[in-house]
């Protein structure tokens, strides 16, 4: 894609369904109007890169939608694994014994989908295969094993607020999502953290910090830079939103980073790669979170293309233009006020889709086709 002047369909369904016409069944036409189910041959090893959210964490995907894009891609024959990587942090699903049953906890298993789950950088995070790009930051990523592996990708992605990225989209799931632990660890290697002047002391950090790199002293907690590995988590959690970001050039290099990685894997998939965005529950941090905080816009609907950045672009567009939830952590609830700015003022989200444009992933020039 890469130079050439192009616009990309997404395909749109909204939240309307009639006696004649479910949700569901729409969901299908969406998916196969858009081209994404033609990604998979019979015989193929597909790859349906999902969340399966953290333990306490209620904004996942639902299982009846999984379940729709199993079956909706079934029709080609090919061999359908549900996946997703273990994260960088401490939590239930920081390795693939207690990822499989957080997985199993929110109804996706076997039994429940009627395909495997398959925790793709192994039992710990270290099974990786080096892919070579030519980027900005990286010469080259280190790629979950078995999303490599895979014959073509699915990236099924719950769109959301996020605390690093600003959008939490399919470029931040096929990214930072398909990274192993060292990759995820050298994704998030520019953030630094501290506390500001809202800190109460309350120590809520703390507990969360997967490498102990925060004290409190003196009611405030301190964060020791050389131990920190930049994973974000803390600032969510703190209920004072006390912890900030020393922003400077951090912000966009871990964009950058994260379009560098959905590069890597774009390579491992010419051609064998759909996107599927589900618009719905919409809320201001990503399903990490051991909770959900309450949705800052109402259901939208759902996407299909088979352009990762086109398919951002969209979701942010459709978010931004809706009225904002009063009473959410949204400040500024008019239509067409930027959700996701409202949410990290000091974060431009759009870097991402830039840099990604830039690097040939996609376009941001599309085309919204309503099914």
């Amino acid at each position: 894609m890469k130079g050439k002047a192009m616009t990309s369909e997404v395909y749109f369904i909204d939240m309307r369904s009639t006696s004649e016409s479910s949700l569901i069944d729409r969901f299908a036409a969406c998916m196969e109007q858009a081209g994404v189910v033609k990604i998979a041959g019979e015989k193929d090893l597909l790859g349906i890169k999902m969340h399966f959210g953290e333990k306490g964490c209620t904004a996942y995907l639902k299982p009846i939608y999984v379940r729709t894009v199993i079956e909706t891609m079934a029709k080609t024959k090919c061999s359908i694994f549900l996946t997703d990587s273990n994260t960088l942090y401490g939590g239930s699903r920081s390795d693939s014994v207690r990822h499989l049953k957080t997985a199993f906890e929110h109804g996706f298993s076997y039994g429940s989908m009627g395909v495997p789950v398959v925790i793709a950088d192994g039992l710990k995070g270290n099974n990786y295969e080096t892919v070579k790009i030519m980027g900005k930051h990286f010469q080259a990523v280190k790629i979950a094993s078995d999303i490599v592996r895979a014959d073509a990708l699915l990236v099924l992605t719950h769109v959301k607020g996020h605390e690093l990225t600003g959008l939490g989209g399919a470029l931040k799931n096929v990214g930072m999502g398909c990274g192993s632990r060292a990759g995820k660890l050298a994704m998030h290697s520019d953030v630094r953290p501290y506390a500001g002047d809202k800190c109460i002391g309350c120590a809520k950090c703390v507990g969360w910090c997967p490498t102990s790199a925060i004290k409190v002293e003196a009611k405030r907690a301190k964060i020791d830079s050389s131990m920190c590995i930049g994973c974000g988590e803390c600032m969510f959690v703190c209920p004072e939103r006390a912890i900030k970001f020393q922003w400077d050039e951090s912000y966009r290099a871990v964009q950058e980073k994260i379009a560098e990685y959905a590069l890597g894997v774009a390579q491992t998939k010419a051609g064998k790669m759909g996107y599927v965005s589900i618009l719905m529950d919409i809320a201001p941090q990503c399903d990490c979170y051991p909770f959900s905080d309450a949705s800052i816009v109402p259901n939208i609907g759902i996407l299909a293309s088979l352009d990762p950045v086109a398919i951002d672009q969209a979701s942010a567009d459709l978010i931004n233009q809706m009225p904002g939830v009063p009473g959410t952590l949204l400040k500024d609830t008019s239509p067409g006020a930027d959700k996701f700015r409202d949410i990290c003022p000091d974060l431009d989200w759009t870097i991402q889709i830039k840099y990604a444009e830039a690097l040939g992933l996609g376009t941001s020039k599309y085309k919204l086709v309503k099914v």
